[in-house]
């Protein structure tokens, strides 16, 4: 081989696989910072070739070619671990995983701690979901890195092993700290064996060694709750709030114990608290809010509170708050703050059809005839059946006194109506004024009479 010809094939293994070098050295060997030996071995120019040629097939993603390369060169050697672990690598690309196993077994009885080549089986037998061999691997993959004691966390969960698991996750917990991945593989060790008990006493244990975290004392909050053990809850609650005066997160379950214990003031207080947060999300907010709106129904005497805490609202982003508080409106007949509430729900979130509605409707009891014409063929254009839109916008057009435009848009959406008769005798309505105001009397009788007829029904 000429010796340009090397150079350029030894670029190309350096690029394509960077990690072979250490597949022949393992890393308890050769030490993470080493430099690897480059170093082919004493191996024949044919064996290199193929080699080569090998890697280079792959690197366009042609693995049936460089199968075919490295098959030739265990026909010259076959003593090289590292070609059956490269034929697994190209098997897994194939998604052909049984045969890709088969390959790294004889690499690995030929370098049985190699890491590289267990991990590359791990993965297999994990996809294979043989989590059986996928278990017993990892525990030969922890002497090299702590990070997969999570993954055999993980095995022994989903083996059912919960014992092992447990204690695996209260290794790491105690080692490196808690995590989030780590707690929802504990809670769905604690809810597929019911101990609660137990995962109750994990939450107060952690709270005793860590007493300013304040996400261990939400969680077991919330599965007092979930219990429906109010009492321990709302204890817990007070804890928090006594180790974290200026807590906010607190107030999210505060304020609905101080309803249930009839402390109203204590309740808004803490409302308000949630609400003027910067550190509590915008959904969190609109849940709280939603609640306020209805206690106010109940209170009214507590408005000024509510109206107090309004201008929070624009931090949701989903537009329900402001959708609850339009309805909260429309109750007190306050139709203009009603109307500005339901408007910034829709330009929030456009697709909530109700808020629509009432949109609509209000803007044709204030007399925003255009601004009903305008919303309702933008409307349209998503939903193009809904009849109520057509019969808004034939309304507006009608007070307009463009009556051709309303029977055209009237014409239209009545065709679109199903089992609802009050829908159909309002178009008949619209549609008989339509014509009696453009003098066609047969027309407006016609419709008037459908209307009657529907209404003796």
């Amino acid at each position: 081989m000429s010796k340009s010809k090397y150079i350029s094939l030894f670029i190309l293994v350096v690029c394509l696989i960077p990690q072979w070098h250490f597949a022949q050295n393992p890393p308890q060997t050769q030490g993470f910072n080493k430099t690897p030996n480059d170093d082919l071995g004493d191996i024949t120019d044919a064996y290199q070739e193929h080699f080569f040629e090998a890697l280079k097939q792959r690197g366009i993603e042609n693995y049936e070619r460089s199968n075919q390369a490295f098959l030739k060169c265990l026909e010259l050697n076959t003593s090289e671990s590292v070609v059956y672990y490269e034929l697994a690598k190209n098997y897994k690309a194939l998604n052909k995983l049984k045969q890709a196993e088969d390959y790294l077994k004889t690499a690995l009885s030929k370098q049985p701690n190699n890491r590289w080549y267990l991990d590359a089986l791990y993965d297999v037998y994990y996809k294979l979901k043989d989590y059986d061999n996928a278990l017993k691997t990892v525990k030969q993959l922890v002497q090299f890195h702590t990070d997969y004691k999570e993954d055999l966390a993980s095995l022994h969960l989903k083996n059912r092993n919960y014992k092992e698991a447990l204690t695996m996750l209260d290794e790491l917990d105690k080692t490196i700290g808690t995590s989030k991945i780590r707690d929802a593989m504990r809670n769905e060790i604690y809810k597929a064996t019911g101990a609660d008990g137990d995962r109750i006493a994990n939450l107060k244990a952690r709270i005793k060694n860590n007493p300013s975290n304040e996400a261990n004392y939400l969680n077991l909050i919330y599965r007092y709750s979930d219990q429906g053990k109010t009492e321990q809850a709302y204890t817990t609650a007070k804890q928090l709030l006594a180790e974290q005066p200026t807590s906010h997160l607190v107030h999210l379950a505060l304020y609905k114990f101080y309803l249930n214990d009839a402390k109203p003031n204590d309740a808004i207080s803490s409302m308000k608290i949630v609400m003027k947060s910067t550190s509590i999300k915008p959904d969190a907010k609109a849940k709280v809010l939603n609640d306020f709106v209805r206690f106010v129904k109940q209170n009214p005497q507590y408005e000024k509170d509510l109206l107090e805490v309004t201008t929070s609202v624009i931090s949701d982003n989903t537009g329900k708050s402001n959708a609850e508080l339009g309805q909260y409106y429309l109750q007190k007949r306050d139709s203009i703050t009603a109307l500005k509430n339901y408007e910034l729900a829709y330009k929030k979130d456009n697709s909530n059809f109700d808020v629509i509605k009432q949109i609509l409707s209000l803007q044709i009891h204030l007399e925003q005839y255009d601004k009903t014409i305008s919303l309702s063929q933008e409307v349209l254009e998503s939903y193009p059946s809904q009849p109520i839109v057509y019969l808004l916008n034939g309304i507006a057009l009608n007070k307009l006194k463009r009556h051709n435009d309303a029977i055209a848009i009237l014409e239209e959406g009545v065709d679109y109506i199903i089992d609802n008769q009050a829908m159909q005798i309002d178009f008949y309505k619209q549609l008989s004024l339509a014509y009696s105001n453009i003098n066609n009397t047969n027309k407006a009788e016609l419709f008037n009479k459908k209307a009657r007829q529907l209404l003796k029904k």
